[in-house]
């Protein structure tokens, strides 16, 4: 069985796309026409990618699929099931709703792989840049106990839960990254088109100018001729930090240390990090994924490589026998309170429910930490726009008083 994509015409004429299953082109076109509508032109769909690259770039350079729309899928997958539905149909009604061209696509390969008698593991592997490892752990435990509706639904919450908070983390701090972008060009075209028109009365008369005019004067004319060496910097400067902090080791580890121990939002990372520690290992254990398999899915997405080394010290402990909470303790990253919470839920057997109070108090915590940082930010950024602004008026004021003593 082939998937086949149609452009075709419905009974008043209107144009529909989407996507078919049939054994070859002329059974395609056969059961487009016994739906009702009569294709214009069918084409099997692209084969899937098996290589991470060839993914990778029809992902990316063709059209990207966001983690909202996965989520959206994922809760609707879940209904369906939840519902009664067999898996296949519940592809079909999914692909008919289904509006991102890339996510049809791989959805209609989805129930190709289905119809063939491949598992929903099996044929979710093919899109790892979509279904990451922690999907794919998740599904294959649901699969494997009987409950993959519940196991989706599980994955919704955890998808729509993390989406909330990097959303509300983002919320708060785009109102004083807009007033630093606002402010920056405001000054920027004061002292390249304002200032030079006043500063020239300036240059016509023979008077010694105050130190601090000079100083405008100079900073003015700078800007003036190199603001495009300024952005020509500036862009190269985020191009090679991007590449020094994602492209080598070194450089990732040096960020993440950074991350971790800078000042005020150093806090701030580790508590985001031990709250998606925390509500990840826990989603995967309530969904049956072993603790070993769990701990290892949870070190890549800590996203951060100290921790994710604490972690990986961790697992071969508990391999070796040890204890969860023991390792983690001593790694010195994780807060106590975190340790003995942990310690307390394997001698009771509610290791997933205690991560999961450890990851309500952590997420709380970050988003009341980032508001009270955004709003001490916002007075001294205008504080500090306020100064710049005096700087300039003062320096522009200034010779002009003293201009007046003269002539008095």
């Amino acid at each position: 069985m082939s998937v086949f994509e149609y452009v075709a015409l419905d009974s008043r004429g209107r144009e529909r796309k989407g996507f078919v299953d049939a054994p070859g082109v002329t059974a395609a076109r056969q059961a487009l026409r016994d739906g009702g509508i009569y294709p214009v032109e069918i084409r099997q769909a692209k084969e899937k990618k098996s290589s991470a690259l060839s993914s990778a770039l029809e992902i990316n350079f063709l059209q990207k699929i966001s983690a909202k729309e996965v989520s959206i899928f994922t809760r609707q997958l879940s209904t369906l099931l939840g519902a009664g539905i067999p898996l296949v149909p519940s592809f079909t009604v999914l692909l008919a709703q289904t509006r991102n061209p890339l996510l049809q696509k791989i959805l209609a390969q989805i129930r190709a792989d289905l119809n063939e008698g491949k598992s929903l593991t099996a044929s979710m592997e093919n899109f790892p840049r979509i279904f990451p490892p922690f999907y794919i752990n998740m599904v294959k435990a649901g699969e494997a106990s009987g409950t993959i509706n519940l196991v989706l639904e599980r994955l919704a919450d955890f998808s729509e839960g993390q989406q909330e908070l990097v959303s509300k983390i983002r919320s708060a701090l785009a109102y004083p990254l807009i007033m630093l972008l606002v402010g920056s060009l405001v000054i920027l075209l004061l002292m390249t088109f304002v200032v030079p028109k006043i500063t020239g009365i300036f240059a016509d008369m023979e008077q010694t100018l105050p130190m601090i005019t000079i100083v405008l004067i100079a900073v003015s004319n700078f800007l003036k001729s190199f603001w495009w060496l300024i952005l020509l910097i500036l862009f190269a400067g985020i191009a090679a930090f991007k590449y020094f902090t994602t492209g080598t080791q070194a450089g990732r580890a040096f960020w993440d240390s950074f991350r971790l121990k800078a000042p005020v939002w150093g806090a701030v990372n580790m508590k985001i990090a031990i709250a998606r520690f925390s509500r990840t290992l826990a989603t995967l254990l309530q969904s049956g994924v072993p603790l070993l398999s769990a701990m290892e899915i949870v070190r890549n997405v800590v996203n951060n490589v100290y921790i994710g080394e604490a972690i990986n010290r961790a697992a071969k402990e508990v391999e070796e026998g040890q204890s969860l909470a023991a390792p983690l303790a001593a790694s010195g990253l994780f807060p106590p309170m975190v340790t003995e919470m942990i310690a307390i839920g394997e001698q009771t057997g509610s290791l997933e429910k205690m991560l999961n109070r450890i990851a309500v108090a952590y997420e709380t915590e970050a988003q009341s930490d980032v508001m009270v940082m955004t709003s001490l930010l916002e007075p001294v950024m205008i504080l500090l726009m306020g100064l710049i602004v005096g700087f300039i008026v003062f320096s522009i004021l200034l010779p002009i008083f003293e201009m007046n003593q003269l002539v008095r």
